[in-house]
Protein backbone atom coordinates (compact mmCIF):
# COMPACT_ATOMS: atom_id res chain seq x y z
CA UNK A 1 0.00 0.00 0.00
CA UNK A 2 1.20 3.51 -1.14
CA UNK A 3 4.01 2.27 -3.07
CA UNK A 4 3.24 5.02 -5.49
CA UNK A 5 2.78 8.17 -3.11
CA UNK A 6 5.93 6.81 -1.17
CA UNK A 7 8.05 6.87 -4.25
CA UNK A 8 7.22 10.19 -4.75
CA UNK A 9 7.82 11.53 -1.71
CA UNK A 10 10.88 9.95 -1.70
CA UNK A 11 11.74 11.53 -4.88
CA UNK A 12 10.14 15.57 -3.28
CA UNK A 13 11.96 14.93 -0.02
CA UNK A 14 15.50 13.68 -1.52
CA UNK A 15 16.16 16.94 -3.24
CA UNK A 16 14.73 19.37 -0.64
CA UNK A 17 16.93 17.38 2.02
CA UNK A 18 20.27 18.60 -0.39
CA UNK A 19 19.78 22.01 -0.03
CA UNK A 20 21.61 24.03 2.61
CA UNK A 21 18.54 26.31 2.77
CA UNK A 22 15.12 27.20 1.55
CA UNK A 23 14.01 30.05 -0.18
CA UNK A 24 9.90 30.76 -1.04
CA UNK A 25 10.62 29.43 -4.54
CA UNK A 26 11.67 25.79 -3.44
CA UNK A 27 9.36 25.57 -0.97
CA UNK A 28 6.01 26.24 -3.35
CA UNK A 29 8.16 24.12 -6.10
CA UNK A 30 7.94 21.65 -3.16
CA UNK A 31 4.47 22.34 -2.69
CA UNK A 32 3.11 21.47 -6.17
CA UNK A 33 5.12 18.37 -6.64
CA UNK A 34 3.65 17.26 -3.10
CA UNK A 35 -0.08 18.51 -4.63
CA UNK A 36 0.64 16.63 -7.94
CA UNK A 37 1.52 13.39 -5.59
CA UNK A 38 -2.20 13.30 -3.69
CA UNK A 39 -4.00 13.89 -6.78
CA UNK A 40 -2.49 11.39 -8.38
CA UNK A 41 -2.74 9.01 -5.46
CA UNK A 42 -6.45 9.45 -6.08
CA UNK A 43 -6.58 11.68 -3.00
CA UNK A 44 -9.98 13.67 -2.84
CA UNK A 45 -9.72 17.53 -4.58
CA UNK A 46 -11.02 18.57 -1.36
CA UNK A 47 -8.57 16.81 1.15
CA UNK A 48 -5.57 17.93 -1.53
CA UNK A 49 -6.56 21.88 -0.78
CA UNK A 50 -7.04 21.51 2.85
CA UNK A 51 -3.60 19.14 3.01
CA UNK A 52 -1.78 21.73 1.27
CA UNK A 53 -3.25 24.50 3.17
CA UNK A 54 -2.18 23.32 6.24
CA UNK A 55 1.00 22.70 5.59
CA UNK A 56 2.10 25.90 3.44
CA UNK A 57 2.26 28.83 6.05
CA UNK A 58 4.36 26.31 7.96
CA UNK A 59 6.69 25.33 5.48
CA UNK A 60 7.05 29.13 4.77
CA UNK A 61 6.98 30.25 8.14
CA UNK A 62 10.10 31.41 10.08
CA UNK A 63 10.68 28.03 11.01
CA UNK A 64 12.06 26.51 8.13
CA UNK A 65 14.30 29.39 7.44
CA UNK A 66 16.26 29.56 10.71
CA UNK A 67 16.59 25.49 10.56
CA UNK A 68 19.78 24.06 10.36
CA UNK A 69 18.61 21.02 8.47
CA UNK A 70 15.42 22.90 6.44
CA UNK A 71 14.80 19.69 4.47
CA UNK A 72 14.53 17.64 7.50
CA UNK A 73 11.76 20.20 9.20
CA UNK A 74 9.61 20.05 5.90
CA UNK A 75 9.82 16.18 6.47
CA UNK A 76 8.73 16.58 10.19
CA UNK A 77 5.66 19.12 8.96
CA UNK A 78 4.41 17.08 6.40
CA UNK A 79 4.81 14.06 8.57
CA UNK A 80 2.36 15.84 11.46
CA UNK A 81 0.04 16.60 8.86
CA UNK A 82 -0.49 13.19 7.07
CA UNK A 83 -1.34 12.03 10.88
CA UNK A 84 -3.42 14.85 12.00
CA UNK A 85 -5.57 13.71 8.89
CA UNK A 86 -5.35 9.98 8.92
CA UNK A 87 -6.70 10.45 12.72
CA UNK A 88 -3.43 10.97 15.01
CA UNK A 89 -4.24 7.77 17.38
CA UNK A 90 -5.26 3.53 17.18
CA UNK A 91 -8.73 3.87 17.98
CA UNK A 92 -9.39 0.79 19.04
CA UNK A 93 -12.85 -1.07 18.80
CA UNK A 94 -15.12 -0.28 21.45
CA UNK A 95 -16.30 -2.83 23.58
CA UNK A 96 -17.62 -0.65 27.00
CA UNK A 97 -21.26 -2.12 26.88
CA UNK A 98 -23.52 -5.05 28.43
CA UNK A 99 -22.37 -8.14 26.63
CA UNK A 100 -23.61 -9.65 24.07
CA UNK A 101 -21.94 -6.09 22.79
CA UNK A 102 -23.60 -5.65 19.08
CA UNK A 103 -21.11 -4.71 15.98
CA UNK A 104 -22.83 -3.78 13.23
CA UNK A 105 -20.89 -4.31 9.49
CA UNK A 106 -22.08 -2.07 6.48
CA UNK A 107 -20.97 -1.15 3.10
CA UNK A 108 -21.50 -1.54 -0.28
CA UNK A 109 -21.81 -5.68 -2.15
CA UNK A 110 -18.53 -6.68 -2.91
CA UNK A 111 -16.51 -4.41 -0.12
CA UNK A 112 -15.78 -7.95 1.32
CA UNK A 113 -17.58 -7.39 4.55
CA UNK A 114 -18.72 -11.47 5.17
CA UNK A 115 -14.89 -11.81 4.95
CA UNK A 116 -13.71 -9.02 7.17
CA UNK A 117 -16.56 -9.67 9.65
CA UNK A 118 -15.31 -13.16 10.46
CA UNK A 119 -11.76 -11.04 10.34
CA UNK A 120 -12.75 -8.85 13.12
CA UNK A 121 -14.23 -11.79 14.85
CA UNK A 122 -10.88 -13.69 14.69
CA UNK A 123 -9.05 -10.34 16.09
CA UNK A 124 -10.90 -9.95 18.84
CA UNK A 125 -10.89 -13.64 20.04
CA UNK A 126 -7.15 -13.62 19.54
CA UNK A 127 -6.29 -10.10 20.86
CA UNK A 128 -9.27 -9.50 23.02
CA UNK A 129 -9.85 -13.28 24.57
CA UNK A 130 -13.89 -12.86 23.86
CA UNK A 131 -16.17 -15.02 22.53
CA UNK A 132 -17.61 -14.02 19.36
CA UNK A 133 -20.80 -14.79 17.47
CA UNK A 134 -21.23 -13.94 14.05
CA UNK A 135 -25.09 -12.89 12.58
CA UNK A 136 -25.75 -12.69 8.50
CA UNK A 137 -28.85 -10.78 7.90
CA UNK A 138 -27.79 -11.15 4.37
CA UNK A 139 -30.96 -12.62 3.09
CA UNK A 140 -30.98 -11.16 -0.79
CA UNK A 141 -27.32 -12.58 -1.92
CA UNK A 142 -27.41 -15.95 -3.02
CA UNK A 143 -25.41 -18.21 -0.02
CA UNK A 144 -24.34 -15.03 1.33
CA UNK A 145 -25.27 -16.41 4.79
CA UNK A 146 -23.81 -19.76 4.03
CA UNK A 147 -20.57 -18.41 3.43
CA UNK A 148 -20.34 -16.66 6.86
CA UNK A 149 -21.28 -19.94 8.16
CA UNK A 150 -18.68 -22.07 6.17
CA UNK A 151 -16.17 -19.08 7.52
CA UNK A 152 -17.05 -19.46 11.01
CA UNK A 153 -16.23 -23.33 10.69
CA UNK A 154 -13.01 -23.15 8.93
CA UNK A 155 -11.81 -20.73 11.43
CA UNK A 156 -14.07 -22.13 14.67
CA UNK A 157 -15.68 -19.21 15.72
CA UNK A 158 -19.31 -19.60 16.52
CA UNK A 159 -22.27 -18.27 14.03
CA UNK A 160 -25.98 -18.01 14.15
CA UNK A 161 -27.79 -21.07 12.62
CA UNK A 162 -29.28 -20.16 9.76
CA UNK A 163 -34.17 -20.45 9.41
CA UNK A 164 -34.71 -19.82 6.02
CA UNK A 165 -37.44 -17.15 5.66
CA UNK A 166 -36.93 -14.87 8.52
CA UNK A 167 -36.48 -11.08 7.95
CA UNK A 168 -33.05 -9.20 9.05
CA UNK A 169 -35.20 -7.88 12.27
CA UNK A 170 -36.33 -11.60 13.64
CA UNK A 171 -32.44 -12.47 12.84
CA UNK A 172 -31.31 -9.65 15.13
CA UNK A 173 -33.25 -10.36 18.13
CA UNK A 174 -32.59 -14.70 18.27
CA UNK A 175 -29.17 -13.63 17.89
CA UNK A 176 -29.19 -11.43 20.95
CA UNK A 177 -31.23 -14.25 22.57
CA UNK A 178 -28.98 -16.91 21.40
CA UNK A 179 -26.08 -14.86 22.76
CA UNK A 180 -27.07 -14.24 26.11
CA UNK A 181 -28.26 -18.05 26.51
CA UNK A 182 -24.26 -19.29 24.78
CA UNK A 183 -22.47 -17.07 26.61
CA UNK A 184 -20.96 -14.93 23.89
CA UNK A 185 -19.84 -11.41 24.57
CA UNK A 186 -19.68 -10.00 20.91
CA UNK A 187 -22.30 -10.77 18.57
CA UNK A 188 -21.01 -9.81 14.31
CA UNK A 189 -23.73 -8.06 12.51
CA UNK A 190 -23.03 -8.82 8.72
CA UNK A 191 -25.42 -6.73 7.24
CA UNK A 192 -26.62 -6.90 3.18
CA UNK A 193 -25.46 -4.67 0.65
CA UNK A 194 -25.98 -3.21 -2.37
CA UNK A 195 -23.78 -2.66 -5.92
CA UNK A 196 -24.50 0.98 -5.19
CA UNK A 197 -26.52 3.13 -2.50
CA UNK A 198 -30.01 2.72 -2.37
CA UNK A 199 -32.93 3.72 -0.06
CA UNK A 200 -34.36 0.45 0.65
CA UNK A 201 -30.57 -0.55 1.82
CA UNK A 202 -30.37 2.81 3.71
CA UNK A 203 -33.99 2.23 5.41
CA UNK A 204 -32.72 -1.56 6.51
CA UNK A 205 -29.69 -1.01 7.68
CA UNK A 206 -31.47 2.52 9.96
CA UNK A 207 -33.92 -0.13 11.19
CA UNK A 208 -30.92 -2.74 12.13
CA UNK A 209 -29.54 0.01 13.94
CA UNK A 210 -31.85 1.03 16.35
CA UNK A 211 -32.72 -2.69 16.89
CA UNK A 212 -29.61 -4.02 18.32
CA UNK A 213 -27.79 -0.43 19.61
CA UNK A 214 -24.34 -1.42 18.29
CA UNK A 215 -21.45 -0.12 20.06
CA UNK A 216 -19.99 0.06 16.68
CA UNK A 217 -21.05 0.56 13.21
CA UNK A 218 -18.24 -0.46 11.09
CA UNK A 219 -18.28 0.76 7.10
CA UNK A 220 -16.23 -1.99 4.80
CA UNK A 221 -14.49 -0.12 2.18
CA UNK A 222 -12.62 -1.11 -1.03
CA UNK A 223 -8.97 0.98 -0.64
CA UNK A 224 -8.86 0.30 -4.56
CA UNK A 225 -12.32 2.50 -5.30
CA UNK A 226 -10.31 5.81 -4.28
CA UNK A 227 -12.46 8.92 -4.31
CA UNK A 228 -15.78 6.31 -4.87
CA UNK A 229 -14.71 4.93 -1.33
CA UNK A 230 -14.54 8.60 0.31
CA UNK A 231 -18.15 9.17 -1.51
CA UNK A 232 -19.42 5.62 0.09
CA UNK A 233 -18.29 7.41 3.87
CA UNK A 234 -20.02 10.06 3.07
CA UNK A 235 -23.06 8.61 2.25
CA UNK A 236 -23.49 6.27 5.28
CA UNK A 237 -22.30 8.90 7.96
CA UNK A 238 -25.09 10.31 6.88
CA UNK A 239 -27.65 7.42 7.33
CA UNK A 240 -26.07 5.91 10.89
CA UNK A 241 -24.00 6.79 13.78
CA UNK A 242 -20.86 5.59 11.75
CA UNK A 243 -18.21 4.89 14.52
CA UNK A 244 -15.30 3.17 12.35
CA UNK A 245 -13.92 2.11 8.67
CA UNK A 246 -12.21 -0.90 7.56
CA UNK A 247 -10.34 -0.46 4.37
CA UNK A 248 -10.17 -3.83 2.67
CA UNK A 249 -7.36 -5.29 -0.26
CA UNK A 250 -5.10 -2.17 1.38
CA UNK A 251 -2.29 -4.95 0.05
CA UNK A 252 -3.01 -4.47 -3.41
CA UNK A 253 -3.64 -0.77 -3.33
CA UNK A 254 -0.47 0.79 -5.00
CA UNK A 255 -2.21 4.46 -4.36
CA UNK A 256 -3.17 4.97 -1.10
CA UNK A 257 -5.80 8.06 -1.70
CA UNK A 258 -8.64 5.62 -0.49
CA UNK A 259 -7.39 5.98 3.79
CA UNK A 260 -5.83 9.60 3.24
CA UNK A 261 -9.14 11.21 2.17
CA UNK A 262 -11.70 8.69 4.24
CA UNK A 263 -10.77 9.91 7.48
CA UNK A 264 -10.58 13.77 6.75
CA UNK A 265 -14.55 13.33 4.57
CA UNK A 266 -15.96 11.25 7.32
CA UNK A 267 -14.34 12.68 10.38
CA UNK A 268 -14.81 8.85 11.27
CA UNK A 269 -11.59 6.83 12.41
CA UNK A 270 -10.40 4.08 10.17
CA UNK A 271 -9.56 1.25 12.63
CA UNK A 272 -8.33 -1.87 10.63
CA UNK A 273 -6.89 -2.53 7.42
CA UNK A 274 -7.42 -5.66 5.22
CA UNK A 275 -4.14 -6.83 4.28
CA UNK A 276 -4.52 -10.10 2.48
CA UNK A 277 -7.20 -13.04 1.92
CA UNK A 278 -6.28 -15.24 4.93
CA UNK A 279 -8.40 -15.27 8.30
CA UNK A 280 -5.78 -13.16 10.43
CA UNK A 281 -4.08 -10.50 7.25
CA UNK A 282 -6.05 -7.93 9.23
CA UNK A 283 -4.41 -5.17 11.06
CA UNK A 284 -5.04 -2.40 13.72
CA UNK A 285 -4.49 1.10 11.65
CA UNK A 286 -2.22 2.96 13.58
CA UNK A 287 -1.98 6.64 11.91
CA UNK A 288 2.00 7.44 13.18
CA UNK A 289 3.24 4.22 11.38
CA UNK A 290 1.40 4.76 8.78
CA UNK A 291 2.66 8.34 7.83
CA UNK A 292 5.86 7.14 8.27
CA UNK A 293 5.25 4.20 5.46
CA UNK A 294 3.99 7.03 2.96
CA UNK A 295 7.28 8.81 3.59
CA UNK A 296 9.50 6.04 3.35
CA UNK A 297 10.70 5.85 6.96
CA UNK A 298 9.37 2.16 7.46
CA UNK A 299 7.47 1.13 10.47
CA UNK A 300 10.05 -1.53 12.11
CA UNK A 301 7.12 -1.07 14.77
CA UNK A 302 5.03 -3.19 12.87
CA UNK A 303 7.16 -5.68 11.35
CA UNK A 304 8.51 -6.36 14.51
CA UNK A 305 4.88 -7.09 15.68
CA UNK A 306 4.07 -9.09 13.11
CA UNK A 307 7.22 -11.33 13.30
CA UNK A 308 6.72 -12.19 16.84
CA UNK A 309 2.90 -13.01 16.73
CA UNK A 310 3.65 -16.67 15.75
CA UNK A 311 6.73 -17.68 17.82
CA UNK A 312 7.32 -19.70 19.95
CA UNK A 313 8.90 -18.24 23.05
CA UNK A 314 10.86 -21.55 23.87
CA UNK A 315 11.85 -21.83 20.64
CA UNK A 316 12.76 -18.20 20.63
CA UNK A 317 14.76 -18.02 23.55
CA UNK A 318 16.76 -20.95 22.33
CA UNK A 319 17.57 -19.36 18.69
CA UNK A 320 18.56 -15.74 21.28
CA UNK A 321 21.25 -18.13 22.91
CA UNK A 322 22.44 -19.88 19.48
CA UNK A 323 22.99 -15.92 18.24
CA UNK A 324 24.72 -14.65 20.92
CA UNK A 325 27.28 -17.80 20.69
CA UNK A 326 27.36 -17.27 16.80
CA UNK A 327 25.77 -21.03 16.11
CA UNK A 328 23.57 -19.98 13.38
CA UNK A 329 22.89 -23.49 11.42
CA UNK A 330 20.91 -24.33 8.25
CA UNK A 331 18.18 -25.67 10.31
CA UNK A 332 17.84 -21.82 11.54
CA UNK A 333 18.08 -20.57 8.39
CA UNK A 334 15.24 -22.72 7.35
CA UNK A 335 13.33 -21.40 10.30
CA UNK A 336 13.67 -17.99 9.22
CA UNK A 337 12.43 -18.81 5.67
CA UNK A 338 9.04 -20.22 7.27
CA UNK A 339 8.68 -16.94 9.17
CA UNK A 340 9.43 -14.90 6.16
CA UNK A 341 6.73 -16.63 4.31
CA UNK A 342 4.19 -16.02 7.14
CA UNK A 343 4.95 -12.50 6.85
CA UNK A 344 4.26 -12.21 3.00
CA UNK A 345 7.75 -12.94 1.83
CA UNK A 346 10.00 -10.72 0.52
CA UNK A 347 7.85 -7.89 -0.62
CA UNK A 348 5.85 -8.54 2.74
CA UNK A 349 8.50 -7.49 4.81
CA UNK A 350 10.23 -4.89 2.48
CA UNK A 351 6.99 -2.66 2.79
CA UNK A 352 7.82 -2.00 6.49
CA UNK A 353 11.35 -1.00 5.51
CA UNK A 354 12.94 2.56 5.25
CA UNK A 355 13.48 3.89 2.32
CA UNK A 356 11.62 1.01 0.30
CA UNK A 357 11.86 2.06 -2.88
CA UNK A 358 15.44 2.11 -3.20
CA UNK A 359 15.86 -1.52 -1.74
CA UNK A 360 12.88 -2.58 -4.20
CA UNK A 361 15.73 -0.66 -7.03
CA UNK A 362 18.19 -2.79 -5.60
CA UNK A 363 16.55 -6.45 -5.73
CA UNK A 364 15.27 -5.61 -9.54
CA UNK A 365 18.77 -4.84 -9.96
CA UNK A 366 20.12 -7.96 -8.34
CA UNK A 367 17.76 -10.40 -9.68
CA UNK A 368 15.76 -10.94 -6.46
CA UNK A 369 12.46 -12.42 -6.35
CA UNK A 370 9.81 -14.47 -4.23
CA UNK A 371 11.42 -17.84 -5.55
CA UNK A 372 14.25 -17.63 -3.87
CA UNK A 373 12.33 -18.78 -0.53
CA UNK A 374 10.78 -21.42 -1.74
CA UNK A 375 13.86 -22.81 -3.76
CA UNK A 376 16.36 -22.34 -1.21
CA UNK A 377 13.17 -23.74 1.82
CA UNK A 378 13.63 -26.83 -1.03
CA UNK A 379 17.39 -27.16 -1.10
CA UNK A 380 17.83 -27.01 3.30
CA UNK A 381 15.05 -30.03 3.40
CA UNK A 382 16.71 -32.26 1.00
CA UNK A 383 19.96 -32.05 3.11
CA UNK A 384 20.28 -34.06 6.59
CA UNK A 385 20.20 -33.37 9.72
CA UNK A 386 24.14 -33.30 9.96
CA UNK A 387 24.15 -31.56 6.51
CA UNK A 388 22.07 -28.47 8.20
CA UNK A 389 23.82 -28.45 11.08
CA UNK A 390 27.63 -28.68 9.62
CA UNK A 391 27.38 -27.40 5.87
CA UNK A 392 30.99 -27.56 5.79
CA UNK A 393 30.70 -31.33 5.17
CA UNK A 394 28.99 -30.85 1.96
CA UNK A 395 31.46 -31.84 -0.47
CA UNK A 396 30.57 -32.15 -4.05
CA UNK A 397 29.02 -35.81 -4.22
CA UNK A 398 26.21 -34.40 -1.18
CA UNK A 399 25.91 -31.14 -3.63
CA UNK A 400 24.61 -33.24 -6.60
CA UNK A 401 22.58 -35.63 -4.06
CA UNK A 402 20.98 -32.06 -2.71
CA UNK A 403 20.52 -30.53 -6.21
CA UNK A 404 18.33 -33.77 -7.82
CA UNK A 405 16.04 -33.90 -4.48
CA UNK A 406 15.34 -30.10 -4.61
CA UNK A 407 14.96 -29.66 -8.17
CA UNK A 408 17.81 -27.40 -8.43
CA UNK A 409 21.68 -27.47 -9.95
CA UNK A 410 25.18 -27.23 -8.01
CA UNK A 411 25.32 -23.86 -8.65
CA UNK A 412 22.27 -23.08 -6.90
CA UNK A 413 23.34 -25.02 -4.27
CA UNK A 414 26.83 -23.59 -3.95
CA UNK A 415 24.89 -20.01 -4.10
CA UNK A 416 23.04 -20.80 -0.83
CA UNK A 417 25.77 -21.95 1.15
CA UNK A 418 27.62 -18.52 0.39
CA UNK A 419 24.53 -16.39 1.22
CA UNK A 420 24.15 -18.61 4.48
CA UNK A 421 28.40 -18.16 5.29
CA UNK A 422 27.52 -14.01 4.47
CA UNK A 423 24.65 -14.45 6.85
CA UNK A 424 25.86 -16.12 9.53
CA UNK A 425 28.54 -13.55 10.15
CA UNK A 426 26.18 -10.96 9.54
CA UNK A 427 24.10 -12.78 12.55
CA UNK A 428 26.61 -12.86 15.05
CA UNK A 429 27.31 -8.71 14.10
CA UNK A 430 23.98 -8.40 14.76
CA UNK A 431 23.92 -10.47 17.78
CA UNK A 432 26.71 -7.92 19.40
CA UNK A 433 25.53 -4.73 17.51
CA UNK A 434 22.44 -2.07 16.98
CA UNK A 435 20.73 -4.28 15.18
CA UNK A 436 20.83 -7.25 17.84
CA UNK A 437 16.98 -6.33 19.02
CA UNK A 438 15.83 -7.21 15.82
CA UNK A 439 17.65 -10.23 15.31
CA UNK A 440 16.16 -11.58 18.56
CA UNK A 441 12.80 -10.50 17.61
CA UNK A 442 12.86 -13.01 14.83
CA UNK A 443 12.81 -10.59 12.10
CA UNK A 444 14.29 -12.38 8.72
CA UNK A 445 17.38 -11.83 7.42
CA UNK A 446 16.95 -12.94 4.08
CA UNK A 447 15.76 -9.78 2.27
CA UNK A 448 19.05 -8.00 4.28
CA UNK A 449 21.46 -10.77 3.09
CA UNK A 450 20.29 -10.71 -0.77
CA UNK A 451 21.00 -7.71 -0.74
CA UNK A 452 24.78 -7.84 -0.04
Amino acid sequence: MFENLTNKFEEIFSSLKKAPSLDEKQVEEGLRSIRQALLEADVTLEVVKEFINKVKPKMLGQEIIRSTSPGEMVVKIVYDEIVSFLGDSNQQINLNKVPPVPIMVVGLQGSGKTTTSAKIAKFLEKNNKKKVMMASLDIYRPAAQEQLKLLGEQNNINTLPIIEGQLPSDICHRAINAANLNGSEIIIFDTAGRTQIDLQMMSEIKQIENIINPAEVLLIADSLTGQVAANVAKEFKNTVKLTGIVLTRSDGDGRGGAALSMKYVSNVPIKFLGVGEKIDNLEAFHPDRIANRILGMGDIVSLVEKASEDLDQEKLKKTEEKLKKGQFSLEDYLSQLKQMKKMGGIEGVMSFLPGVSKIKSQMDNAGVDEKIITQNEAVILSMTKKERENPKIIDGSRKKRIANGSGTDIATINKLLKQFKMMSEMMKKMSKGNTKGMAEKGIPPELFNQLK
